[in-house]
């Protein structure tokens, strides 16, 4: 199969396990994400299992894995390591399938999937900031997502004859990232309305993540890196990251307060050859509870830009080194509007404190964060005082379909070597088309090529992107904004003398008829102050 077949059985296969749930009266209800990512994952896991099974010996079809010694399937499973689940036989799904006609048979499909849950324990849960450990699968899947217990062995039949009936071919665990991240996306993409929570608390567009992660890393080869972030959501900012350095040669972490956002991070990194950073992500509250400490290489962050925290807000500032860590303040609690607070000012300061003394860090931000006070203001003086601040990129308007913030991406370097700073205006790039009933900007690949060429060569182009110094920025009161710094251009053009007379009749006459508006204008005036009367 080439790439387009592999896309097409994937997605073929998500449709149809959705198409399952659907006919179940299932469609639309809370817990259809968790039926469609778990029966999913179980599936991958499974084939991903029995691939490197036949990798280690090409004998290890499935016949040839039950007929082994228990001593044998033992030593099997454990010289794969890391590289797949551990499975017994007897939750394969082609075993499970063989057992359809049984009474209760929902109850199989939930013990194998609640088997496998706690063989890999140690391997595939995620923590929590209290410390909890938070399952890869529910131990009751289809028992706790199905209230018709009639209903329930009908659906776990259906799933484990279409898993079975699907077969991935070997070379689609060869695929790389841009297959899995496309797949993901697809699996993920309905869950941004009723009962499925909100699709923008988990995912960042792919062009958006791809040029973060492009500049971010630029011409570096780096190795034994930490990958970090903050408001991770599904992951899609660290996927492509991670993707860029090389899964081999960089460690994720993340937190999230978003139990759902974390559960399908794991997924992510699962399907992305990323297991070993499972035990980094955490869910939680990063700004009250931060579960990671250390310094970080690299960060990533496209965090919530309008949040009520007031409930947890005077937390912040009684945290220990809350004036080290949120320097440039905590935003005061509104008296009206308190869902407009600023939470994403906590997150930037949370990120330049949790760099490494080389670190580097690109940030979605709200384009107004280029030229506000206040706090954004101190944010932004703090950077360029401390010389960070290396590229602004303000994006075009619309480039995430469900907000009308226009947005833009700073990027930090900690261990900055000059004093200029790329300042790239890309908001006239893109294509405008109707998504879902939402305006939305699409970049086309030359479009992120000329943002991601111009930031790393820095290079200077007409009404698209200039070279500051730090100074001048101070002098233009701090601000990040590209179109304060582009040259006014002065257009001379060679007149006779009979064009010239006749544009400054033009404009004599234009002028004329502004003063007879204007003095219109103050006999009404005046009319109407003569009209008024004391009461």
């Amino acid at each position: 199969m080439d790439n387009t077949s592999y896309v097409e059985t994937v997605e073929n296969l998500v449709d149809r396990i959705k198409g399952i749930l659907t006919s179940a009266g299932l469609g639309g209800e809370a817990g259809e994400y968790k039926l469609v990512t778990q029966s999913f994952l179980y599936k991958f896991l499974n084939d991903k299992f029995l691939y490197e099974a036949k990798k280690e010996d090409s004998a290890n079809d499935y016949q040839h894995l039950i007929d082994l010694s228990d001593d044998d399937y033992e030593m099997l499973q454990w010289s794969l390591g890391e590289n797949s689940a551990q499975i017994q036989r007897k939750d394969l799904i082609e075993t499970i399938y063989n057992q359809q006609n049984v009474d209760n048979f929902s109850e199989v499909f939930d013990t194998a999937l609640n088997d496998i849950a706690l063989d890999n324990n140690e391997l595939f849960s995620v923590e929590t900031a209290g410390n909890t450990q938070v399952r890869l699968f529910d131990a009751h899947l289809i028992e706790d997502n199905i209230q018709d217990g009639s209903q329930r062995d009908h659906v776990a039949r259906e799933l484990i004859k279409l898993l079975a009936s699907t077969k991935f071919d070997s070379s689609i665990f060869d695929e790389g990232f841009d297959f899995f991240s496309t797949i993901f996306e697809y699996m993920i993409q309905d869950y941004n309305k009723n009962g499925g929570g909100n699709y923008a608390e988990y995912y960042t567009p792919r062009t958006i993540a791809k040029i973060i992660a492009d500049i971010l890393v630029g011409k570096e080869n780096p190795s034994n890196v930490k990958v970090y972030d903050p408001s991770a959501g599904s992951g899609t900012l660290l996927m492509n990251v991670a993707n860029r350095i090389g899964v081999n040669n960089c460690t994720v972490y993340s937190q999230d307060i978003s139990q759902k956002s974390s559960n399908l991070l794991r997924l992510n990194l699962i399907l992305n050859n990323l297991s070993h950073s499972i035990h980094n992500i955490v869910q939680g509250n990063t700004i009250i509870n931060n579960k990671h400490p250390e310094k970080m290489d690299y960060i990533v962050s496209n965090p919530p830009f309008k949040l009520d925290f007031s409930s947890w807000r005077d937390q912040v500032e009684s945290l220990p080194n809350s004036s080290e860590i949120y320097f440039a303040g905590v935003p005061k609690i509104p008296a009206k509007k308190k869902d407009s607070m600023a939470i994403y000012e906590l997150f930037i300061q949370h990120i330049i404190n949790s760099l490494s003394e080389k670190g580097k860090a690109g940030i979605v931000v709200p384009t107004g964060f280029l030229t506000a006070q206040s706090i954004d203001g101190k944010i932004r003086k703090y950077l360029v005082d401390n010389k960070m601040i290396d590229t602004v990129v303000s994006m075009p308007s619309n480039v995430f379909a469900n907000t009308g913030t226009n947005v833009s991406v700073i990027f930090l370097n900690k261990d900055k070597q000059d004093g200029q700073v790329q300042l790239i205006d890309a908001s006239k790039l893109g294509q405008k088309v109707k998504e879902n009933g939402l305006q939305k900007t699409v970049l086309s690949q030359d479009d992120i090529k000329k943002i991601v060429d111009t930031a790393i060569n820095r290079e200077d182009i007409d009404d698209f992107s200039i070279t500051v110094s730090l100074d001048e920025i101070k002098d233009k009161n701090y601000s990040f904004s590209a179109g304060q710094y582009f040259p006014v251009k002065i257009e001379y053009v060679e007149l006779t003398q009979d064009e010239f007379e006749e544009k400054m009749q033009e404009y004599q006459k234009t002028l004329q008829q502004f003063f007879n508006d204007g003095k219109e204008l103050e006999k009404l005036i005046k009319q109407n102050l003569e009209k008024i009367k004391y009461e």
